[in-house]
């Protein structure tokens, strides 16, 4: 069995110390992409995957492209594990990794509280008025006019799992209401936090504040749409930390310059990194580069999982909990 194992986002190689010493204590050789500096967040390419993850038994990956095609290819030359250094993994083609007996990771419980406080950052920014008076500030200008608050308004969380109830908790202290809508609502966590479950319809009609917190799925994606943006208050604002495509940014632009939605913070977009958008020219959205769930300590720890993860499976252990293609089981062990 090969003892290669591709971390597959460069800028982890300036972590090393959190999963190196995991990997190579297990006897296994750690190859990174070809990149000229480790801080450029450069995903690696479907061309590049071909060329440098066959031959390897793992990947602990990024956001790259796992289609049916790298996968099948770098099956065929021994790859046995994905492993993904987050909670997302809407960039593997789970169907063709199951075929192929490789079985797919991920880190849950690493980024919940790293993705919480960023949605208050977002949410502060776009009620105070951030954006405008920096600019207007730095312009000469003197912005000393009211702005809006949290207090005593409405929070809408669209998927109370880990992220969302690592929100939930927050709003607390800022004396937000919390109203929900989950698929699984944990009725114990939220009678002890105040959260009250309604229809997405109602969620949308109620909250001052939308925040995102569903994977992509065909059932999420464009979630937010015309339709659903036509039910939200004009004063309200919309926030998405989760993934790009759960909003059609065209029916967001729309609604924002009609006026019918207020504001918007994005995390994530429909394609990453976006090069142009229409988004980008209007002062009513605050923009950030898929940060919301990497600040230094949930990098540290999405980086320890996966690699935990890769070296438990090659020793032939099965860690439930960070396995998300469960079915594999047989065919993988098979293969082992």
């Amino acid at each position: 069995m090969s003892r290669r194992v591709l971390v597959a986002p460069a800028p982890l190689r300036e972590i090393e110390f959190t999963y190196g010493p995991i990997l190579r204590g297990a006897g296994y050789a750690i190859e990174y992409p070809p990149r000229d500096h480790v801080f450029t967040e450069q995903q690696m390419s479907v061309p590049e995957l071909l060329a440098q993850l066959p031959g390897c038994v793992a990947s602990l990956a990024g956001s790259e492209p796992y289609t049916r095609e790298v996968i099948a290819k770098a099956a065929e030359a021994g790859l046995k594990v994905i492993a993904r250094a987050g909670v997302g993994y809407d960039a593997v083609d789970l169907q063709a990794a199951t075929d192929h007996g490789v079985a797919v990771c991920y880190a849950p419980g690493t980024n919940q509280e790293a993705v919480a406080e960023h949605v208050f950052l977002l949410m502060l920014a776009l009620a105070r008025k951030l954006r405008e008076q920096d600019t207007e500030i730095r312009a000469g200008l003197w912005p000393r006019r009211a702005v809006g608050n949290l207090r005593g308004k409405t929070l809408g969380v669209i998927g109370l799992g880990r992220i969302g109830k690592a929100v939930a908790r927050r709003a607390v202290p800022f004396d937000l209401k919390v109203i929900a809508t989950e698929i699984a609502p944990d009725h114990a966590f939220a009678a002890a936090h105040n959260v009250t479950f309604v229809p997405l319809e109602q969620l949308l009609r109620e909250s001052d504040i939308v925040t995102l917190h569903v994977p992509k799925t065909p059932l999420t994606k464009n979630i937010i749409n015309k339709d659903t943006l036509a039910l939200m208050k004009p004063s309200a604002f919309l926030l998405n930390t989760a993934r790009g495509g759960i909003v059609h940014e065209k029916d967001l632009y729309d609604a924002l310059v009609a006026k019918t939605v207020a504001g918007a913070g994005l995390d994530v977009y429909e394609v990453e990194p976006p090069k142009t958008n229409p988004l980008f020219g209007l002062d009513s959205v605050i923009l950030t580069a898929h940060t919301a769930g990497v600040d230094q300590q949930s990098r540290q720890d999405m980086a320890r999982v996966p690699a935990q993860a890769i070296v438990k499976l090659l020793a032939g252990e099965w860690p439930e909990e960070w396995v998300v293609n469960t079915q594999v089981k047989e065919k993988f062990f098979a293969r082992l």
